[in-house]
C-alpha cells in the first residue's frame, strides 16, 4: 500500500463504520463485508472481486491497533494534502500564523545532520523508520504480506476430537507470470530515473514549501518496465487461488478463531508473508452437548429404575456404550459422571461426560398398574410432603 493510500483513502466508510468504532464493530462489519464479496461466492465477478480486496486492505489497517493508530494520526496531520499545526493557514501552507517547511524527512528521508525527523515519530508506518545512518535516498522495504479471514464449518465430533479440513484460499500475491517484477518475461524492471528507485518525488512550491509524494513516473514502485508483463499488466501483483490444509485442533469451540501464522497472503520484496485466521464454526449434535471440556447428556429413566435403582447403558461419542449404575431413590435432575469420555484436552487427556438423570412418569396407566401404584402409596404411608409450604411465615 503506498503512501497517498493511506492519506487519501478513508478504511472507515469503506468499512462503513465509524471513526470511532470499537474494534469488535469493526471485525463484524469486516466479516458480513467479506462474505457478501468473497470470490468463491461471486465466480467471474470482477467488480466484487476488487472490493473483497478494498475491505480486505482496509480490515488490514483499522483492524490492527497500532496501524490504526498511525493511520489516525497521518490523516489528521497530512489528510488535506499538507502539514497542519495550530496557527497555520490552510494545509499546509505559509499564511498568517503559518509557516514554511520541508517534509521531505517525512517518508524515510534523512536530513543533513542523520536525524530522521517525521520518520522516526511515525515509526513504520510507510515502510519503516530511519536506522540512524544518513542517507541521500531510500529504498523500497520488505512488506508483511496480509492477513487473511475465512471460516470453516465442522461436525460436533471433529470438534472434540479434531479435524484437518480442506479450505480454498484466495489472496493477493506477486504474479507468477513475472515473479513479482511487473515486466514481460525476458525482460528486467529498471530503476525509475526520476525518483532514483525511491518511490517517492519531492516538488517545491513557491520557493519554500516542498511536499513528498509517491512519484508520478513509477507510481510509487521505484521500477518501471518497458514491456509489461501481459498478466499483471505491470503491477507485479496477481491473485492466487489454492487449496490448504488446515488441522482444526482438538477441543475447538464454536466460533472459535484460529490463528495460523505465516498462512496469509504473501510478502512484497522478500517480506514475511501474513497470517491466516479461521472462524470455526461447529454443528450442533442431535443428543449431545458441551460444558466446557465436559460433554453433557440427558439420559431418560423409567419411575422404578429411579426408585429402585438399576445398571442402564449410555451412549458416548466413540460410539461404544458404558454401563452406568442409577443408585436406587435418584431424584429427577440427578447428575451422574462417566470419567474420560468428554472432550480432548491439550494436555492429550480427556474432559467427562456428565449425565442428567431425566425421570420419566408414565401418562397412561394400565388397571393392573395403577392397582398396585395405589398399593405402594398405601404401603409407604409417606407424610404430608407439602406440610411446609403452608407454615406460618
Amino acid at each position: 500500500m503506498s503512501t497517498k493510500d493511506w492519506l487519501e483513502k478513508d478504511f472507515y466508510k469503506v468499512l462503513g463504520v465509524s471513526k470511532t468504532a470499537e474494534p469488535d464493530e469493526i471485525k463484524k462489519s469486516y466479516r458480513k463485508l467479506a462474505r457478501k464479496y468473497h470470490p468463491d461466492s461471486n465466480a467471474g465477478d470482477a467488480s466484487a472481486e476488487a472490493k473483497f480486496k478494498e475491505v480486505s486492505e482496509a480490515y488490514d489497517v483499522v483492524g490492527d491497533v497500532k496501524k490504526r493508530k498511525e493511520y489516525d494520526e497521518a490523516r489528521r496531520l497530512f489528510g488535506s494534502g499538507g502539514f497542519r499545526m495550530p496557527g497555520s493557514a490552510g494545509a499546509g501552507g505559509a499564511g498568517q500564523g503559518g509557516f514554511g517547511f520541508d517534509v521531505g524527512d517525512l517518508f524515510n528521508r534523512s536530513n543533513s545532520t542523520g536525524g530522521g525527523g517525521l520518520g522516526d515519530i511515525l515509526g513504520g508506518m510507510f515502510g519503516g523508520g530511519n536506522t540512524g545512518r544518513t542517507t541521500t535516498t531510500s529504498t523500497a522495504r520488505p512488506r508483511r504480506g496480509a492477513d487473511i479471514e475465512t471460516e470453516a464449518t465442522i461436525e460436533f465430533a471433529e470438534a472434540v476430537n479434531g479435524v484437518t479440513v480442506a479450505l480454498r484460499m484466495t489472496s493477493d500475491e506477486p504474479c507468477k507470470t513475472c515473479r513479482g517484477t511487473g515486466a514481460k518475461y525476458g525482460t528486467v524492471p529498471k530503476v525509475c530515473l526520476k525518483c532514483e528507485g525511491t518511490g517517492m518525488q519531492t516538488s517545491v512550491q513557491g520557493g519554500v514549501f516542498a511536499m513528498t509524494e509517491p512519484c508520478t513516473e513509477c507510481k510509487g514502485r521505484g521500477l518501471v518496465v518497458d514491456q509489461p508483463c501481459e498478466t499483471c499488466h505491470g503491477s507485479g501483483r496477481g491473485q492466487s487461488s489454492k487449496t490448504m490444509q488446515v488441522r482444526i485442533p482438538a477441543g475447538v469451540q464454536d466460533n472459535q478463531r484460529i490463528r495460523l501464522k505465516g498462512k496469509g497472503a504473501a510478502g512484497e520484496r522478500g517480506g514475511p508473508a501474513g497470517d491466516l485466521y479461521v472462524s470455526v464454526h461447529v454443528k450442533q449434535h442431535r443428543i449431545f452437548g458441551r460444558q466446557g471440556e465436559h460433554l453433557t447428556l440427558a439420559v431418560p429413566v423409567s419411575f422404578t429404575e429411579a426408585a429402585l435403582g438399576a445398571e442402564i447403558k449410555v451412549p458416548t461419542l466413540d460410539g461404544l456404550p458404558v454401563t452406568v449404575r442409577i443408585p436406587a431413590g435418584t431424584a429427577n435432575g440427578s447428575k451422574l459422571r462417566v470419567r474420560g469420555k468428554g472432550s480432548a484436552r491439550r494436555d492429550g487427556t480427556r474432559g467427562d461426560l456428565l449425565l442428567t438423570i431425566e425421570v420419566q412418569v408414565p401418562h397412561e396407566l394400565s388397571d393392573e398398574q395403577r392397582v398396585k401404584l395405589q398399593e405402594f402409596s398405601t404401603a409407604a404411608d409417606q407424610p404430608d410432603l407439602r406440610a411446609g409450604l403452608f407454615g406460618s411465615s
